[in-house]
């Protein structure tokens, strides 16, 4: 089964994202699931403090290749892991995830607590299922995989 893994990145350091999507990453894996994560290939912005939405003129991070690519992932997951925890800035691009995820019919797990710039009715609307801790999300796609 195929998960993929999303939340926000701009205004983070890229230690700051991939730190995140790595030990997501690992957890999935060790579960059983092949995960697919837009920061993949894009070592090449390691010494970045502050990652932006948009502006790189690099292929695999211009704006065309980043919305495209990402739409392919969301295409070919079986669920989507979306983390809205990290960083203070709305995640325009998570946000996009998740919509192509639900007219996808893609499941759908968030993992938003309760004072996240992220609540809003389209958000708690389009999930599937909603955990406030990223622990909890996990022991669900455990069972999810495992088929308990």
């Amino acid at each position: 089964m195929k998960v993929y893994i999303a939340g926000p990145i701009t205004g983070l350091s890229y230690d700051q994202v991939m730190g995140r999507f790595k030990g997501q990453s690992d957890t999935l894996k060790s579960y059983g699931y092949d995960v697919l994560c837009s920061m993949v290939g894009k070592d090449y912005l390691k010494d970045e403090k502050f990652l932006h939405g948009e502006g790189y003129a690099t292929p695999a991070s211009n704006s065309h290749a980043i919305k495209g690519r990402d739409m392919w992932m969301v295409r070919q997951c079986d669920v989507i892991l979306i983390d809205f925890s990290a960083g203070d800035i709305a995640s325009i691009g998570s946000c996009f995830e998740m919509a192509w995820a639900n007219m996808l019919g893609k499941h759908i797990v968030v993992v938003i607590p309760e004072d996240n710039v992220h609540r809003h009715a389209f958000i708690t609307e389009c999930a599937d299922v909603i955990f406030t801790e990223a622990n909890d999300a996990n022991r669900y796609l455990e069972d999810l995989i495992k088929g308990i």
